[in-house]
């Protein structure tokens, strides 16, 4: 991949996104694709009804293009090897894993993690509440420099006691920040720190 233009590694992935919340780059697939969100998306009290990857710029069909063309460009043969180019490419060393959607299969989690061991200088963050997927390895399986991080299902709930990174959503006693820092990460990093045990967002 090392020759391979811009324009084929778009073509094989889909673009990288840059939110302005993150200090790096994402990358994002339907919301309305996830496995389990989008059954939660449907219950209320859910950390995922009211999903923001639901509704607002999101559902832009120019975005929902993008989106979909990386979905159906994840069985592509060459995926692992673009995907590692592009986030090398784009010298950042902070990167979130699904700013919408979420993992799709064991066979996808395990590309993830081949992309996390080609790029061993950046910081890779995932949230997940695909349990079930999880379940199938071990902590230990993880590359070094992703963390995985298993979100509640309840706004108020308790963390998952079955992965040592959670994440929660709660109505008070956040710990995350960017509530107070106009939606934005600045200077934080908790989300990719190992030695934080759980993340609790405020409920917005």
């Amino acid at each position: 991949m090392g020759c391979m233009k811009v324009k084929d590694l778009d073509n094989i992935t889909g673009t990288l996104s840059k939110p302005s919340k993150m200090p790096g780059w994402a990358y994002g697939i339907p919301a309305k694709e996830c496995k389990t969100g989008s059954k939660l998306a449907k219950i209320p009290g859910t950390v995922c009804h009211g999903c923001y990857a639901l509704k607002g710029c999101y559902v832009f069909p120019n975005v929902q293009a993008a989106q979909y063309k990386r979905l159906r460009s994840i069985t592509d043969p060459r995926w692992v090897q673009a995907m590692a180019a592009q986030i090398l490419r784009h010298k950042s060393k902070w990167f979130r894993w699904h700013d919408s959607g979420d993992i799709q299969s064991l066979d996808h989690l395990k590309k993830i993690f081949a992309v996390c061991l080609l790029t061993p200088d950046v910081n890779h963050w995932m949230p997940t509440r695909e349990a079930g997927i999880l379940a199938q390895v071990t902590p230990e399986e993880v590359p070094v420099n992703l963390i995985i991080r298993l979100s509640a299902t309840k706004v108020n709930g308790s963390p998952s006691a079955s992965w040592p990174h959670t994440s929660t959503v709660v109505i008070e006693g956040k710990t995350c920040p960017a509530a107070e820092q106009d939606n934005k990460c600045l200077s934080c990093r908790a989300c990719w720190d190992k030695r934080i045990p759980n993340i609790a967002y405020g409920k917005h």
